[in-house]
């Protein structure tokens, strides 16, 4: 019995580490982010569903839609237009702290994780 513990440990330690890569590929989901865009302050939250809303710091409702993780980029898709899905570049920051993303299309955008804060669609 303890052979049968020891050699899954063994495997473990040996494939540990792509298992780990893949598991630890940044989420966006239930985070928040500030940014400035066109000179207006924005707060854009993204719940645990991965839904997605766009608001100007003075609560304005600017956008809503989904975002989801492809391949180490965050994909946003709004429900506003159709412009279609805007990938960005993004990598883990601890809350208080600022990346630039870039999209695709090579816009540069930088972004500040701040605590969770959960918005609601206007009414």
């Amino acid at each position: 019995m303890r052979l049968l513990l020891i050699v899954p440990a063994a495997t473990l330690l040996f494939t540990a580490p792509a298992a780990l890569a893949k598991s630890t590929e940044f989420q966006l989901n239930e985070t928040s982010w500030t940014f400035v865009r066109d000179k207006l302050k924005m707060r854009e939250t993204i719940d645990a569903k991965g839904n997605y809303i766009q608001n100007q710091m003075s609560g304005k409702h600017v956008d809503h839609g989904t975002a989801v993780m492809k391949d180490g980029k965050a994909c946003f898709t709004s429900a506003m237009n159709s412009d279609g899905e805007r990938c960005w570049t993004v990598k883990p920051v601890a809350i208080g702290h600022a990346m630039t993303a870039v999209s695709d299309k090579g816009e540069k955008l930088v972004v500040t994780r701040t605590k969770y804060m959960p918005l609601k669609m206007p009414k």
